[in-house]
Formats: structure tokens, C-alpha cells, sequence
């Protein structure tokens, strides 16, 4: 496994290039490209440069965390093939430098969903949460202030700010659309960008729903081990591959993570490990990476990971935020940080047979 640490990019992110290169075992990226929209097509250059600024730190892209998928693409819209084919033009620029691992999602309208962003715990430290009540009140029409109060002015980790603008018009896209309609616009996608993917060796690693479970009306089709039973009988090919987010998976108890890897085995092209502490069914928080602090046995999903022989980039999650570290939510340093120390010791143990 190779352990990484999601990076935003310049001006986006409070945690430099020099700080990670700094964590012991750290020696890649998960990062983007800010500013580019959905739908177009992601400059050579660019890609070049962002590049040059990680190695020239010392550190290597080991994924693009997100190219993100437009709306029009997940609701078969009239500019689906026009941005299908920037897509491709972006993942052959990628795979032109070398990169083959892109993490995506098939979200609609939200890319995850939090009721809070800065829950205090009992030790003062603060976590991103979710109660089923508080989202069940929330007036879509008027998140775009909820989340602007709540986001510290970082920009909000995985989401696109302009979208927020136009939340009503986004709902009415979505608002006839069933789970087999969005599966199937996914699957037309994923043909679609299939040549360019076996080309150049790129693994589409798709993000599992966060919560997994429809809100807002919206459907959801990446929730479990059935979804991913669905998606690779749809589409049986090697670049098809998964993100195992133990976290977004993690919002339902009912998944089985150690069965879903187990399942899933190879598909899984990139792993985010991180622990939730349920308080009710209707009500999680994010905790510290180690087992005793939330409800996951960390050991056996890493457990689970080194048996299927998972080589690809892994990352810790969202962090709390510790000793008075002001970032984006859920991605300051000092958390992240000593999530990657326990994740390793777990399996330099694993490794050395306990």
C-alpha cells in the first residue's frame, strides 16, 4: 500500500507540500485541479504544472481526487457526449504524465452530506457529523448559507463552491430520476471512457454514496456490497474499479467492510480509512483513526486490505481538528497526520505477522 495524503493545491489548502513530505511514510499526493469546471477538459499544461510543484517537493501524484462527472453526464443531459469526450481528453492528458488512478463519484447535486461541520467532543476536539433529524429540516434552497456559516472560509472539501448558487435548478434536474436511470447513465460513462482508460492503464475508482442511504428525494446507487455486485456485472473490465471509503460505506452499520474488500478484492484501486463513532441510527460522528475512539475495528480493515493484496494509494479520512488548527474541514494537518502513523504501525504488524 501506498500511503498518501489528499493535498487541494495552492491557494486552496492550509497544509503545505513541505508538511506532508515531513510524515514519516508519506511519499505521495491525492490531489485535483481547482478553477477547471465539470464538463471541460483539463489543460496539459496544468496537469504539468501541479506535476512539476508536487515532485519538485520531493513528493509524487499518486491519484487525482476528483475529475469530477457533470450533471450533464448523470442526467443523460443534451451536453452528455460533448463532456464525456472532455473527460477522455482529460484522462489521456493524465495518462500522458503518468497517472493512472482517478477517484470520481456519481453523486447527484451533493458530493457528501454533513449536519455539522465542527461537532465538539469530549476531549474539545472538533469532527464533522450527521443526524438524520437535523438534514431532515434542512431547506435545500437555503444550504448554500448553512454550509458558508459553517465552513470556517475554506472552501469545502470535495464540493464545488458555484454550484451552491444554483441548488433549485440542480434538484429540478434530478427530479424525475430513479436509481436505475442514474445507474445506467453511469455505466453508458464508464463504456464510453473505457478505451482511454485500457490505453493508458487508468483505474476509475468510483466513491461510494455519503450517507449511504437517499436524502433529499435524491437517488443513490453506490451504497453497498450489492451496488458493487451490480456495477461489475454491468461492466466486468479491470479499469472499473472502486474507492473503498470505509467512512461513506461506514455511515450504514449494516455494511460489512471486511466482506465488502473481501469481495471486491482487486477492484478496490485506492482505499480512505477512517473510523465513525454511531450514536443512534440516526446520528454519527467522525473520530480518530484509532478503533477504541469510534465503532470500526481499524485492525480488521486493514487486515482485510493487506489479505486481498491491495497495493494501491491508501489515505487516512477526514480528521478532527486538534490543538487549535483552524483548516478545511475535516483536512487539517495534525489528525491526518497521526492517521497515518496508526494506519502504518497497524500494518507493519499485519506485515510482520503481529
Amino acid at each position: 500500500m501506498k500511503m498518501t495524503l489528499r493535498w487541494y493545491g495552492p491557494g486552496y489548502d492550509s497544509v503545505s507540500l513541505q508538511q506532508i513530505r515531513q510524515i514519516p511514510g508519506v511519499h505521495g499526493v491525492i490531489t485535483t485541479l481547482y478553477g477547471t469546471q465539470p464538463g471541460e477538459a483539463w489543460e496539459a499544461r496544468e496537469i504539468r504544472e501541479i506535476k512539476k510543484t508536487v515532485e519538485d517537493a520531493g513528493l509524487t501524484i499518486a491519484g487525482i481526487e476528483s475529475v469530477n462527472v457533470s450533471d450533464a453526464i448523470k442526467t443523460a443531459g443534451p451536453d452528455r457526449d460533448m463532456h464525456i469526450e472532455n473527460y477522455i481528453k482529460t484522462l489521456q492528458n493524465l495518462g500522458e504524465e503518468g497517472i493512472d488512478m482517478v477517484c470520481y463519484n456519481f453523486m447527484p447535486v451533493f458530493d457528501w452530506t454533513r449536519s455539522e461541520l465542527a461537532r465538539v467532543r469530549a476531549d474539545g476536539s472538533t469532527v464533522l457529523a450527521y443526524n438524520q433529524d437535523v438534514i431532515d429540516k434542512l431547506d435545500p434552497d437555503h444550504m448554500k448559507e448553512s454550509i458558508a456559516s459553517m465552513s470556517n472560509g475554506f472552501i469545502m472539501p470535495g464540493w464545488e463552491p458555484e454550484r451552491l448558487d444554483g441548488l433549485k435548478e440542480l434538484f429540478d434536474l434530478y427530479r424525475d430520476m430513479d436509481s436505475d436511470t442514474l445507474f445506467e447513465n453511469l455505466i453508458y460513462f464508464l463504456k464510453a471512457i473505457g478505451p482511454v482508460c485500457e490505453k493508458y492503464g487508468i483505474k476509475m475508482a468510483i466513491h461510494p454514496d455519503d450517507p449511504a442511504w437517499p436524502i433529499f428525494g435524491l437517488p443513490r446507487i453506490i451504497t453497498g456490497l450489492d451496488s458493487y455486485k451490480r456495477l461489475f456485472t454491468a461492466l466486468d473490465k479491470p479499469y472499473n474499479g472502486i474507492t473503498l471509503c470505509t467512512g461513506s460505506l461506514g455511515t450504514n452499520p449494516k455494511n460489512d467492510l471486511v466482506e465488502i474488500i473481501r469481495y471486491a478484492g482487486d477492484r478496490i484501486a485506492f482505499a480512505h480509512v477512517r473510523n465513525l463513532k454511531y450514536n443512534s441510527e440516526r446520528d454519527f460522528e467522525e473520530a480518530a483513526h484509532l478503533s477504541s475512539d469510534g465503532s470500526m475495528d481499524m485492525y480488521a480493515i486493514m487486515k482485510a486490505l493487506y489479505d486481498v493484496k491491495f497495493e494501491g494509494p491508501i489515505r487516512p479520512d477526514h480528521g478532527r481538528m486538534i490543538w487549535g488548527e483552524e483548516a478545511m474541514p475535516g483536512y487539517g494537518l495534525y489528525d491526518r497526520a497521526l492517521g497515518t502513523q496508526y494506519l502504518l504501525g497497524l500494518l507493519e504488524a499485519i506485515g510482520k505477522g503481529n
